[in-house]
């Protein structure tokens, strides 16, 4: 058997967790879970939201498997193009870890974004363990389509044409005739 990539069981959970937050606070808010907060937690709400966007926006391109080919997500070119802008911090899954784990911790305060920051800490020992085991973030690249050469395939015209029947066996036979 082959060895598990671990990168992208993290990548799929830390997206889970970083759509979950966003949601989170918005059902909080319909079910009236605002009234009683001042202006200083709705701020912490509001920052929260704003982290787990950056959270969607940093997993949702997939990363090169090792082995075997890898399904692009749909758009996800152009995000590649902005996660491999940053680089090292980026690629690197203990900058990862490190970055999810340091996301969970002020989450855990509030009860609408459990779901997410139990789904983050997750996130964060999955990259820890992947980046342990020597992987990192490599680009989906496209391969450039070949054109196919007018006349490539056809070395040379036939010289020749192709062989026929004997005239005998070319006429038709009088049943054939008659119906």
């Amino acid at each position: 058997m082959g060895q598990i990539e671990w990168a992208m069981w993290a990548n799929e959970q830390a997206l889970a967790a970083g759509l979950s937050e966003c949601a989170g606070p918005r059902a909080a808010g319909n079910a009236g879970a605002w009234r009683g907060m001042g202006t200083r937690e709705l701020k912490g709400v509001r920052a929260r939201r704003a982290w787990s966007v950056l959270v969607c926006l940093l997993e949702y391109p997939r990363s090169k498997r090792k082995k075997g080919s890898t399904m692009e997500r749909c758009g996800q070119k152009y995000m590649t193009a902005v996660v491999k802008l940053f680089g090292p911090l980026t690629r690197n899954y203990y900058i990862r870890a490190i970055l999810h784990a340091a996301l969970a911790v002020p989450a855990g305060f509030l009860l609408s974004t459990i779901l997410g920051t139990v789904c983050l800490g997750i996130a964060s020992g999955i990259y820890l363990l992947a980046a342990v085991r020597g992987e990192e973030w490599r680009p989906i690249e496209q391969k450039p389509r070949e054109r196919p050469q007018v006349g490539g395939t056809i070395k040379q015209p036939p010289s020749n044409p192709p062989p026929r029947p004997p005239t005998d066996a070319r006429k038709k036979q009088p049943a054939e005739v008659g119906g």
